[in-house]
């Protein structure tokens, strides 16, 4: 064991005080490999403090001076972005190139908050009324928190802190306790990036720490991306307590596949998004709805060979398309499903259960997994499992593809594939999920855009990043001037026309 974690408050990294402890696993060995402190209320409340000192100046700070902090902040987390995808793998089990992937979708999303300066200009009306201007303005919240998964411990937290701090808020990020190396060095970075000590805090911890975030009473706005579950939790109590939230939840993502669709490109570009990451993405394509019986023997026995063909590795093994899961208690759920899926009547076509690799059997491994003839109504089918499985659907036309999509508890993401572009315009505007591609399996929009699904996929008006993001870290103000020049006019005491 090498690694002990504690917190990252007002610019330094610090040990734990509450005494209690977790430990950090490598995924690809089974073997622990550190030890993270669990905050408690009194640290959050150190954490809080330090922010809300660094908030004054930082707020009012030239809004091109934060970027340029948070453009030094991208160049070296370039310069790091081989030993924070190192440390991402071996405490997450994801492959490095999928961990430099990570990295850069992160990094995406602070170069786009380079360039925030422009989109905190508020509206000027001159001449309102008789002698009267009107403007607004965009100023930050305040303090504010992010709470984030374990999937994306580099991605996940700039997406939140780098719209937040450009924008003029100070941050206090609560990363996920099963692998926080990452997280605690992004927040170094940020400090030798220049931004002032308290600008960005990063406290470990686990549903206690969650809990005093979501009733600090200093904590204007909190972030969250996790289950749908804890998501609804930490949506409601925040609300409880007077704070602007956005909760984003699960998902089971659906492919849907015509009969026109080039299946070759479709087989691959499934395989990536099902089985990439070990599943463990909540924008992972985990359900494929195949319209007619044709369209779906063709795609499972070209599955089932892409399949064959598919390794399964440690992380820092080049060759290995994908790595091991988090933890030995997600594997267990995992293969869980599985059975589930067996006992409710699905085909099992392939059976990831009981994989071990030679030299790791320790690690907690899960081979490629598909279901042939799943029905709407298995609980298997119902559930986000969050693992390398693949469900398959079959439907006789495209609207009952369509209405399976639209009608699931979740509504993250949905891809079509298709040859049809007017099919595919159709299906865009109709289908009742809130991120959509069309030959695109995995359909995460570009930074300058937002990130959110719908139905019990995301709780609260605002998306992730983009406008969206801007508009949730920040609250508008807006003044109604007049500079009187003549003589004092009479009172008035009906509502004011500008007219």
């Amino acid at each position: 064991m090498s690694n002990g974690y504690g917190h990252f408050i007002k610019g330094e990294a610090i040990e734990g005080k509450s005494g209690r402890h977790q430990d950090v696993f490598n995924p690809s060995t089974g073997e622990i490999s550190g030890r993270v402190a669990l905050a408690n209320a009194s640290e959050l409340d150190q954490a809080v403090a330090s922010a809300r000192a660094a908030l004054p100046a930082w707020a009012s700070m030239n809004p091109q001076r934060r970027a340029r902090v948070l453009f030094k902040f991208k160049q070296l987390v370039e310069s790091r972005a081989d030993d924070l995808a190192q440390l991402l793998s071996a405490e997450h089990g994801k492959v490095l190139a999928d961990a430099h992937g990570d990295i850069q979708r992160g990094l995406d999303v602070i170069e786009f908050a380079c360039g925030i300066p422009h989109l905190l200009k508020g509206e000027y009306t001159q001449g309102a009324g008789p002698g009267i201007d009107v403007y607004s303005m965009r100023q930050p919240v305040g303090v504010v928190a992010g709470i984030t998964p374990f999937n994306f411990p580099a991605m996940i937290p700039m997406w939140m802190f780098g719209v937040a701090i450009a924008t003029g808020c100070t941050f206090i990020l609560k990363p996920s306790e099963k692998d926080p190396g990452v997280p605690l060095l992004l927040a170094e970075l940020m400090t030798q990036a220049g931004a002032p000590a308290g600008v960005l805090n990063v406290i470990n911890g686990d549903k206690q720490v969650v809990d005093a975030i979501v009733s600090h009473p200093l904590i204007r706005a909190v972030s969250f991306v996790g289950s749908s579950d804890i998501a609804h939790y930490v949506y409601r109590g925040c609300a409880e307590s007077g704070k602007r939230v956005q909760a984003m939840g699960g998902a089971k993502n659906h492919g849907i596949i015509l009969p026109d669709a080039d299946l070759d490109q479709a087989v691959k570009d499934i395989a990536g998004a099902a089985y990439g990451s070990a599943g463990e993405r909540c924008m992972a394509l985990s359900a494929v709805v195949a319209v007619g019986d044709q369209t779906a023997n063709r795609f499972i026995e070209a599955m089932r060979e892409e399949l064959s063909n598919l390794r399964v590795g440690i992380s820092t093994d080049p060759q290995a398309d994908y790595g091991p899961v988090i933890s030995a208690v997600h594997k267990e759920r995992v293969e869980n499903y599985i059975a589930m899926g067996a006992a409710e009547g699905a085909d099992l076509i392939c059976d990831g259960r009981g994989f071990s690799l030679q030299g790791y059997e320790n690690g907690f491994y899960i081979g490629p997994t598909l279901f042939d003839h799943v029905r709407p109504e298995m609980q298997s089918y119902q559930d986000e499992i969050f693992g390398p499985v693949l469900q398959v659907l079959r439907e006789d036309d495209p609207e009952q593809a369509i209405r399976l999509a639209s009608d699931h508890q979740y509504g993250n993401g949905v891809a079509l594939f298709t040859r049809d572009g007017g099919a595919a315009r159709d299906f865009a505007q109709r289908v009742n999920v809130g991120m959509v591609g069309i030959n695109v399996p995995i359909p995460v929009p570009v930074a300058y855009h937002s990130f959110g699904g719908w139905k019990r996929s995301a709780f609260g008006d605002t998306n992730q990043h983009g406008m969206e993001g801007v508009r949730f870290y920040t609250q508008t103000k807006t003044v109604t001037q007049r500079w009187p020049d003549g003589p004092t006019g009479q009172a008035a005491f009906n509502i004011p026309l500008m007219d």
